[in-house]
């Protein structure tokens, strides 16, 4: 197949469609944002060549252009720009809009996706992040099937929020059902007010060099199996989910892949990370239109590494430390600087003394990623471009089949190791 070729002709700044009332010019950032990674978090949304005379690509851009304009006037933030980590000037510049032709037919990207080469298809880099908080790149393929890849500033919104936007432009450019829209809500702010962060690095997770990112997919049953295998040392408990299931398996193999360096001479504790959606489990619970970085991190601590039972007892650890997300939770995280604190401590441990060895799982399961119909139907496929962090694990749902895809990041070491694992193997339905 020839190399990936995508070009950039042409592009633009789209500003709201009216403009920012004078009270809302000055968005707050709220402490959740300002500890949030310092990165943009990037998607694609492919969608086939319908073959009418419809889908042409003037036609498209323009539509696209136009609904943009009228959704930035809902997400007005959007089209501002950040000044330092404490607000956001709603100055209504806009955002970056590329149109890019692509020199392959969309079926061969996205029957043979590779996440490095997704990072062509959207406008920013994950790591090149900037003062702008969103941008959109339109990308046209020789069979004139396109591509939407769409950067968020982490800075102001997680996984959701980028969807929850994503999916309103599109009902917009739809149309006509525009009155019915639920309108963003932005309060994060007013639940974790901002505070003075200095001492902390929003960058310092952020590790671009030697990173590789590698798609595996596990097919319904293999995930079956796996929840199955796990249930057997607890059976008087729920069996674990989808997400708990796979987290053991997959860091189960990292483990058993990498054991010659957790045998070195300096002692390390594994540590397991999830992001935790924490719209639910406020009180009372918040929409899913709540804009912002509403989520937390639960950290499963695993001393022993030699007992061989690290994968099932990681099951009830891990369900154990999301149940302690609650209200209660959410109260003592409202006090930043403790939780602040806490972070820079992690951070220390993980960057400095090495004491630590975290492995991060972010789940987008059960999310709306396959509802953005913009007038020509839903996405063939939606994917993920390769993210600037080490031992990190993106979950999403295959479109059909209850199955999920597994973006993960390691090392190029320990990745040419991982993918070589008979066990993982066994279970993988395709690698990519």
């Amino acid at each position: 197949m020839k190399k990936l070729e995508v070009e950039v002709i042409s592009q633009e700044i789209i500003k709201p469609s009216s403009p920012t009332p004078s009270h809302l010019k000055h968005y707050q950032l709220s402490f959740l944002d300002q500890v949030s990674p310092m990165v943009y978090n990037p998607w694609v949304l492919f969608y086939s060549s319908t073959g009418t005379p419809q889908f042409n690509t003037t036609t498209i851009s323009n539509h696209l252009k136009k609904s943009l304009s009228h959704v930035l006037t809902y997400y007005y933030p959007l089209a501002g720009r950040i000044n330092g980590r404490n607000f956001i000037d709603c100055n209504d510049e806009g955002i970056p809009y590329k149109e890019a032709k692509v020199n392959r037919k969309l079926v061969e990207v996205i029957n043979n996706p590779r996440p490095e080469e997704l990072n062509h298809f959207v406008p920013f880099q994950p790591d090149d992040i900037t003062d702008v908080t969103f941008g959109v790149q339109l990308n046209v393929f020789e069979c004139g099937g396109i591509a939407i890849g769409a950067c968020l500033s982490h800075q102001i919104g997680d996984g959701l929020s980028h969807f929850t936007f994503l999916n309103t432009w599109a009902a917009i450019a739809k149309g006509p059902q525009r009155d019915a829209l639920p309108n963003p809500q932005f309060i994060l702010a007013k639940i974790f007010p901002p505070i003075n962060i200095s001492g902390f690095d929003p960058r310092s997770g952020v590790m671009k060099e030697n990173i590789i990112c590698k798609l595996f997919v596990f097919d319904a049953s293999v995930i079956e199996d796996l929840r199955a295998r796990y249930a057997e040392n607890t059976p008087n408990e729920m069996p674990p989910t989808r997400v708990e299931a796979l987290s053991a398996f997959i860091w189960g193999r990292y483990l058993a892949v990498t054991k010659e360096q957790c045998d070195s001479s300096k002692r390390r504790t594994h540590v397991v990370v999830h992001a935790v959606n924490l719209r639910p489990k406020m009180e009372p619970p918040m929409p899913p239109n709540s804009f912002g970085n509403y989520y937390c991190f639960t950290m499963t601590i695993i001393p022993s590494l030699n007992n061989g039972e690290e994968c099932h007892r990681l099951v009830k650890q891990v369900r154990e430390q999301i149940k302690k997300i609650d209200k209660d939770y959410v109260s003592n995280l409202q006090d930043g600087n403790k939780h602040l604190d806490f972070l820079k401590s992690c951070s220390q441990r993980v960057l400095v003394k090495e004491e630590l060895v975290p492995f991060h799982f972010t789940s987008l399961c059960k999310f709306p990623l396959y509802d953005a119909d913009f007038g020509w139907g839903e996405p063939t496929w939606v994917g993920s471009p390769t993210l600037p962090f080490k031992n990190l694990v993106v979950f999403v749902d295959n479109k059909h089949g209850g199955g999920i895809e597994a973006y993960i990041h390691m090392t190029m070491e320990d990745m040419a190791k991982f993918e070589a694992d008979e066990e993982l193997v066994a279970y993988v339905n395709k690698k990519i």
